[in-house]
């Protein structure tokens, strides 16, 4: 037998489990706290905003911030190809309660370096990297895509001012950022440049300060200004220069011409037309609303579109087209010129009142003689302009009506006039003796260069006379001359003074006179001796007795 004691059967015991334990604690509060930091987060983070742009040029994930007005809103999350490949879809991470800046007509554009003709801008970023630009728009909240801007626009749409719209037929060299002057000082920009639908006239959304808005009326003027202006007109050829940045970078001006009325302060959105030049919009005073067709048989070289139509000098329209379409093919071969007026002049110049409508009126005008013309308005340039004027002695005619324009008669200007004289004076100088001219004026040609040759030698020999003089005046000989001759002069007069009644040689003179006297006298008696005696030379003179000859002088 064995002695190992007997084992006892252990009979486990079941006790009732706790439903809470302390260990539990620690996952709670885990879940809890991480719960709560993903509602932070989430609660943290501000909408997402969806932006698209032709290109991500800049624009980095995870760097690149978003600010309005210098201040941060925002970072951009990430960035993505639009599904046809021509854009960037550009996700942007706004802060918490910035919800408000996302709406309609909120802009968005890259800040990065740009140099441009109107300025230079965003330096800033070369050091801080681009960044986007918010423009808080002023339609209703909710809206979570947007295009942006691949421009930043001049002006904030927030800042206060006067905001308008220019037209123009040509844009010129106005740009968007281009300044806007009155009196020469900047008072605004161009905010945008666009082609109408019909492609007929440009569009330029203005921005004025507030400051100077109530300068802006309704009769003001607008005008180009950009680079240099160089007209030519009856007064002269003008020059205008605007400032060095308009000259460059393109502007504009306004302002309000002599005589018109400001009118009434212009508000937000209004309209105004932008003429090319100031002179163009100084000459809209009239109210051009009357069109006539101008039929001329002379040329129109010179005449342009936007021509001048003066009634004696007055400025009453503008040539607005020239061209055949407005005659029935091959009926006229005369050159119509389209032109509209301001009728009410023509009813000042009636000697009666004449009432009604304005063709009556121009009727009216027409039987007393009115008539248009082309006149030149600078010799110069050969620039032409219409003249509307009454010509009494006219041929009489009546206002007719071609199409759908009434045709008012015309007469030959002056330049044709004076053309159909030339041609007469030149018609009638062919008809001279030309040929027997010339020869005769070639053969006058030959003497006179004859003369003038003889003419050009006695004036070398003038010449080399005045040369030769010029040098013995030169010569340092000739300037003791005057001390010599003072000398001599001086030797002279008193040789002069010797010879006088009270001189020495006088005396002389008159006792050897004397003397030569009484040699004559003894001559003469010596001839008359020898006339009558010869031998006397012999025998000597007759004596009282026979002559003795004279012994030999030493031998007496």
């Amino acid at each position: 037998m064995s002695d190992t004691p007997p084992v006892k059967s252990v009979i486990p015991e079941f006790r009732a489990a706790q439903r809470w334990n302390i260990v539990w604690v620690v996952p709670i509060v885990a879940v809890l706290i991480g719960g709560w930091l993903i509602y932070q987060n989430l609660a943290s983070r501000g909408p997402v905003a969806q932006v698209s742009f032709e290109t991500a040029d800049g624009i980095a994930a995870g760097k690149t911030e978003v600010r309005c007005r210098s201040v941060r809103v925002g970072r951009v999350k990430e960035l993505e190809l639009s599904e046809d490949l021509n854009s960037v879809w550009v996700s942007i991470q706004m802060d918490p309660h910035t919800a408000a800046l996302l709406c309609k007509g909120t802009r968005f554009w890259v800040v990065r370096p740009r140099v441009s003709g109107t300025d230079i801008s965003g330096l800033g970023t070369l050091l801080t990297g681009a960044y986007i630009e918010l423009e808080p728009g002023t339609g209703p909240q909710g809206t979570l895509e947007f295009r942006g801007l691949e421009t930043p626009p001049p002006t904030n749409s927030n800042v206060p001012g006067r905001r308008l719209v220019l037209t123009a037929d040509e844009a010129g060299s106005l740009v968007v950022g281009s300044p806007i002057f009155a009196l020469g000082v900047e008072v605004g920009r161009i905010e945008s440049r666009e082609l109408n639908a019909e492609g007929r006239q440009v569009r330029y959304r203005a921005f004025i300060q507030e400051k100077f808005g109530p300068l802006v009326r309704s009769n003001t003027r607008f005008w180009n200004t950009s680079g240099v202006d160089i007209s030519a007109g009856a007064t002269g050829i003008k020059v205008r220069t605007p400032s060095f940045q308009a000259m460059f970078a393109g502007g504009a001006s306004f302002g309000i011409p002599d005589g018109l009325e400001p009118g009434k302060p212009a508000p937000d959105g209004m309209v105004f037309k932008l003429y090319p030049d100031e002179e163009g919009a100084r000459s809209s005073l009239y109210n051009a609303t009357f069109k006539l067709l101008l039929l001329f048989d002379q040329s129109v070289r010179g005449l342009t579109k936007g021509a001048t139509v003066e009634f004696r000098g007055i400025p009453m329209g503008r040539v607005t087209n020239i061209s055949f379409d407005y005659l029935p093919l091959g009926k006229d071969s005369r050159i119509p010129v389209l032109v509209e007026i301001d009728p009410s002049l023509l009813r000042h110049s009636l000697q009666e009142r004449v009432e009604g409508q304005d063709s009556k009126i121009l009727s009216e005008a027409v039987a007393k003689g009115l008539r248009a013309a082309l006149k030149s308005e600078n010799l110069l340039m050969g620039t032409l302009f219409v003249d509307l004027d009454y010509y009494p002695e006219a041929v009489a005619a009546e206002l007719t009506q071609i199409g759908e324009y009434p045709a008012v008669p015309t007469v030959s200007s002056g330049l044709a006039l004076l053309e159909t004289k030339l041609t007469a004076i030149l018609d009638k100088i062919q008809a001279l003796p030309m040929d027997d001219a010339m020869d005769k004026i070639a053969k006058a040609a030959e003497e006179a260069a004859t003369t003038v040759a003889a003419a050009r030698g006695t004036l070398d020999e003038i010449n080399a006379t005045a040369a030769s003089a010029r040098k013995m005046l030169d010569d340092p000989a000739f300037r003791g001359i005057p001390t010599d001759l003072r000398a001599t002069l001086d030797a002279l007069q008193k040789t002069v003074s010797s010879i006088g009644p009270d001189g020495t040689i006088q005396g002389d003179l008159l006792r050897t006179l004397d003397e030569l006297r009484g040699s004559l006298r003894s001559i003469k008696s010596l001839s008359t001796t020898l006339d009558e005696k010869p031998n006397s030379l012999l025998f000597g003179r007759e004596s009282s007795g026979n002559p003795v000859p004279r012994a030999p002088r030493g031998k007496q």
